[in-house]
């Protein structure tokens, strides 16, 4: 006798992480504003017009189900809640936490100064202009509460300690202003909030012991622990790594969350990566496997995205397996790295493969 169970299907989701390359007349809008040669209203007006080229062109010609605003309008994605303070509450020295990217280039986070620590900006600002644009899903990308936390690290305080302001009340406020700056996003509609956690890689750098990972890990879930398990659902992580993934990702599982955004394509030994992703994560969780190096001006094709997702299967139940980029194309305003163009072709080849890997893997 023939069954007649049919076999549901199984969809592979596929997100960018968020940024990608400003327009051309945006970067130079911004340079032109800089040197007074153009009022902050025509600066608006030229940003509003590079976010509805971005949504329209990351719908139309990548086919990407979730979209973004490419953070056009970001100034980085590290500092964007602080940035217009910087000049009122911090400065910079040289005992700032410093970030090392990939690439070689450093960013540098300032020096909190003078309490309270506060935002200035909050995220859903950039969700709700993207959100009136289309009718897709939109994510939202954030910075997490233990980036912004190294403004006033216990570190620091020996030669910038502010009067009545403890390290605790700062953490206090930080987690504060970190869940509203989620909350925010979540009430705006986002589709995810994402975390951007690029500190996590360089705190074993910084401390091989661990333990600065680990009082990250420990400040982020201040922050998480104040959303109920639907909220959870709708918050994920983004980390790129340049250290060993082994000593990381046991202590990044621990997070309270269920979105995991990990780069991959890059990676020298997927499989020991992969094989540590099998042992840690949990029945809750999705792992979104970067199929992309936005840095490498290479094209990857489809084919080779479709191989890398069946082989990341045989480590990762199809049903919690996802896609995504490795990074970000631009994370910082002045990012001129990369083209849209090549940006483009990059999203459509990991959309591409991602349907075809769905396909076999569903009728295996």
């Amino acid at each position: 006798m023939v069954s007649s169970v049919t076999r549901q299907w199984i969809s592979i989701p596929s997100e960018l992480i968020g940024s990608i390359p400003r327009t051309s007349e945006l970067l130079e809008a911004r340079i032109r504003y800089e040197s007074d040669l153009i009022t902050i209203e025509d600066l608006h007006k030229i940003e509003k017009k590079a976010v509805e080229q971005t949504v329209i062109e990351l719908d139309q010609l990548t086919g990407s189900m979730v979209l973004t605003d490419g953070e056009q309008t970001k100034p980085s994605f590290l500092t964007y809640p602080i940035y217009d303070l910087v000049f009122e509450r911090y400065t910079f020295d040289e005992q700032c936490f410093q970030i090392k990217f990939t690439d070689g280039h450093v960013r540098t986070l300032p020096r909190l100064i003078k309490a309270p620590f506060k935002y200035a900006t909050y995220a859903y600002k950039y969700l709700e202009v993207a959100k009136r644009l289309t009718n897709k899903p939109v994510k939202q990308a954030v910075i997490t509460a233990s980036a912004l936390s190294m403004v006033y690290a216990p570190h620091l305080l020996n030669s910038g300690h502010i009067d009545n302001y403890s390290h605790e009340e700062f953490l206090k406020d930080l987690t504060d202003e970190c869940e509203r700056d989620i909350r925010l996003c979540l009430e705006y509609g986002a589709h995810v909030v994402q975390l951007d956690f690029t500190e996590a890689r360089l705190s074993l750098k910084v401390d091989p012991s661990g333990r600065l990972l680990k009082d990250f890990i420990a400040i982020n879930n201040r922050v998480l622990d104040r959303f109920n398990a639907n909220e959870q659902k709708k918050i994920g992580v983004h980390h790129s790594s340049d250290i060993d993934y082994t000593l990381m990702l046991p202590d990044l599982f621990q997070l309270n969350l269920t979105n995991f955004y990990l780069q991959l394509s890059s990676e020298k030994n997927r499989i020991k990566v992969l094989k540590c992703i099998q042992k840690h994560m949990k029945p809750n969780h999705r792992i979104f496997v970067g199929v992309i190096d936005p840095i490498n001006p290479t094209i990857e094709s489809a084919e080779m995205i479709r191989d890398q997702i069946l082989e990341a299967a045989q480590f990762i139940p199809v049903e919690q397996l996802g896609t995504t980029d490795d990074c970000g194309f631009s994370p910082f305003a002045d990012d001129i790295s990369t083209s849209k163009e090549l940006c483009y072709e990059k999203i459509k080849a990991r959309i591409q493969g991602t349907k075809m890997a769905e396909q076999i893997l569903n009728t295996q």
